[in-house]
């Protein structure tokens, strides 16, 4: 896969320990939400026991956030201990 990497992505998968072929992985096996005005991917538990049952280890990248723009191009990585934490936000009530 060729996956185009914003300057502050590459720069946060290097100091974060995450090769880009884990981000790719992410990319195609993980969960995507849209979530906040972006597309997330999201390599969690569930994800890696699914494939591993059907013979792919994806158990090293377990936790990885890729989060994307709409055109593909990837903003920022990181590993998520809490995967709880990004939720979809209620929709606010105009009065």
């Amino acid at each position: 896969m060729n996956t185009k990497l914003t300057r502050h992505a590459i720069d946060r998968s290097r100091s974060r320990g995450i090769p880009t072929k884990a981000i790719d992985l992410v990319i195609a096996y993980g969960k995507h939400r849209a979530i906040r005005g972006a597309d997330v991917y999201i390599l969690g538990w569930r994800e890696v026991r699914f494939h591993a049952q059907r013979g792919l280890d994806l158990s090293r990248w377990g936790g990885i956030e890729v989060v994307c723009a709409h055109d593909g191009q990837v903003l920022t990585v990181y590993r998520n201990k809490n995967p709880h934490a990004l939720r979809d936000r209620a929709a606010r009530r105009v009065a």
